[in-house]
């Protein structure tokens, strides 16, 4: 089930305020703490995990496989929905964030699964304002750069093994559940889809895609900070999405290091998306 949302007009013209004031400098989410935790995700099966809380999203980095297992809203509501039971499939050991080094050289950054080789972590930075952790793969030729903020996550291939390719991927759960009511837009196109509708194609600069629920009034966000000629495909399944910045069915593009944003905005309006991520680029 997921947890229900009370929205009123008043609700969201508060987060439209809220969002102005990312975007205009004034005091707002980004100059909230970042706190950092140590404990299990219990709804993904009991792995140990990094807890990133902030003022937007619960974040799960999950410490043996080095990809996040959950994404909680500012309601509770898990936005990746991974769990570990081996055979889950789209219904759980698939999902996660950003799932990007399969069968490459090892099988890297994403939540731990039957699958999954496991990597090492350390923590770079812990402040108030900003948490990085860098994970490097048991093999010694990945690494991934995890920077948490108030207002959103970056993930950064920053190690690429030598002559392979990955991808990075939100394979999850709009609003909790994947169901007809839920929605995606996309960078360039105002038109709101249907999260069944597929869109195959290289996504115009700068390249985003975010997705929604219809009773949420918050939609997740996903954004490439590099604008390439890579195919950034979106197919859904039937308990998950499935979108792949550089993925073609199952080709990998992408052989540079690039960084990735996820994270939250408080408004269902294309245009205050859209403004949020072009804040974030900035």
């Amino acid at each position: 089930m997921k947890s229900p949302y009370f929205t009123s007009g008043l609700f969201q013209l508060i987060a439209t305020f809220l969002i102005a004031g990312v975007l205009t400098g004034c005091a707002t989410v980004s100059e909230q703490a970042v706190r950092l935790s140590d404990g299990i995700d219990a709804s993904a099966g009991g792995g140990p995990a990094y807890i990133i809380t902030t003022s937007t999203a619960t974040y799960y980095l999950e410490k043996e496989g080095g990809g996040l297992s959950s994404m909680l809203d500012v309601n509770g509501v898990d936005w990746l929905g991974f769990h570990s039971e081996k055979g889950s499939g789209h219904k759980g050991e698939y999902r996660g964030f950003p799932n990007a080094v399969h069968r490459q050289d090892g099988n890297y950054f994403h939540a731990m699964n039957a699958g999954t080789d496991p990597s090492t972590s350390v923590v770079d930075i812990e402040s108030g304002q900003h948490v990085r952790i860098t994970f490097t793969s048991d093999n010694g030729q990945w690494e991934g750069q995890w920077d948490f903020y108030s207002d959103r996550c970056d993930f950064t291939m920053s190690k690429v093994s030598d002559g392979y390719k990955y991808w990075v991927q939100y394979e999850g759960v709009p609003g909790g559940k994947m169901d007809s009511t839920d929605f995606w837009y996309r960078s360039g196109d105002k038109q709101r889809y249907l999260i069944e509708e597929q869109s195959l194609s290289d996504l115009p600069g700068p390249e985003w895609m975010a997705f929604g629920d219809q009773d949420s009034p918050r939609m997740l966000y996903v954004v490439n900070h590099t604008d390439d000629n890579h195919p950034d495909d979106y197919v859904s399944r039937p308990h998950m999405t499935v979108l792949g910045f550089g993925r073609r069915n199952k080709d990998k593009f992408l052989t540079q290091p690039q960084t990735f944003s996820i994270g939250f905005v408080e408004s269902t309006d294309y245009t205050v998306v859209e403004n949020n991520i072009k804040y974030i680029l900035d």
